[in-house]
């Protein structure tokens, strides 16, 4: 199996579906012949043309409002924004627009569209071009949210996203870009709504999104050579939410620490930490729900304050300790 980037990953996923059903397009801010900021679409339009991979102004509100358009009409756009932080300007757009209309026509229309942006920090790119921002978005009633964390699931989630018939948010993590993993050529799937166990263990249940995941990993490699067996859970789609795999991690262990690259106040891990608390697992605990999330400021531009504003691989073992008290 290749050893590919998580870019290439996910270019061969959008690809493959240009491919596979000519009424998927994409568009955006530099997405042609620039490639897009981060060169995920880069070549697509030497294959595709200018109809099918198209630059846009640069106006977000626009865009995604061409994709519910363009959406309603029968194509399937995936709609980039350049930076994560930039979506609030999709808010009338996706939020009263592409989350409601299938529920006000009582299903007779649907919105197949897929609005996908780089999140996160690390890249010293300071407050308006680091934030995550996903719980705004799982909290839309209609909305799918997704934010994968390998190249193998970046490819397989991108293809369920752009061939599922609701507004789909897909969130990539700018540091995850480079980062390399197996990835089968050819057509497969990840469904939405589909937790993975990055990591089996016996001791705690460590549920991480996105760049925690690696670094939660890297953080149960640390703990191992102290005797410590953790187990990594990756949600991978906040809407749908694998309740079921979460469930029955947090049963076996008895402890959980759930890590978020995110600001805590309101954040998804809090979402989590409630549904463990009132299903099957509670009685199952040996010690309370601990999160592990980012300060609830804006990202720092100096990188020493930027690196302590969200959990790092020594949070992470400092958080798996505590919990193991």
């Amino acid at each position: 199996m290749a050893q590919i980037t998580y870019i290439q990953a996910l270019r061969d996923g959008i690809r493959e579906e240009m491919q596979r059903d000519e009424n998927v397009f994409i568009m955006g801010e530099d997405v042609g012949l620039y490639g897009g900021a981060f060169k995920v679409t880069q070549g697509l339009l030497d294959e595709f043309g200018e109809e099918r991979v198209r630059d846009t102004p640069i106006s977000e509100a626009a865009i995604a409002g061409l994709a519910v358009g363009a959406a309603l009409t029968g194509m399937r756009p995936i709609a980039e924004i350049m930076f994560f932080d930039f979506t609030t300007l999709t808010m009338d757009q996706i939020i009263n627009q592409a989350a409601k209309i299938r529920y006000m026509f009582g299903g007779k229309a649907k919105v197949p569209m897929v609005l996908r942006a780089p999140m996160g920090c690390g890249t010293g790119a300071a407050a308006q071009h680091s934030q995550s921002l996903v719980a705004l978005f799982a909290h839309i009633p209609g909305l799918k949210v997704v934010m994968p964390s390998t190249p193998y699931d970046v490819k397989g989630l991108i293809k369920s996203a752009i061939r599922d018939d609701n507004p789909v948010i897909f969130a990539e993590h700018k540091l995850l870009y480079w980062t390399k993993g197996e990835v089968p050529e050819g057509d497969y799937i990840v469904p939405l709504g589909e937790a993975d166990i990055k990591r089996k263990g016996k001791d705690v249940t460590v549920i991480a999104g996105s760049i925690m995941v690696p670094r939660a990993l890297e953080a149960a490699g640390i703990l191992e050579k102290e005797g410590i067996d953790v187990e990594v859970v990756d949600p991978r789609t906040l809407v749908p939410l694998d309740e079921d795999t979460i469930m029955e991690s947090v049963i076996k262990t008895g402890r959980v620490l759930i890590v978020e690259d995110d600001c805590r106040n309101n954040g998804w891990g809090a979402e989590v930490a409630a549904r463990i608390a009132g299903g099957e697992a509670f009685d199952y605990l040996d010690a309370p729900i601990m999160r592990l999330a980012g300060l609830d400021i804006p990202i720092p531009y100096n990188p020493k304050l930027e690196k302590k504003a969200v959990p790092q691989v020594e949070d992470i073992v400092d958080g798996i300790k505590q919990v193991l008290l």
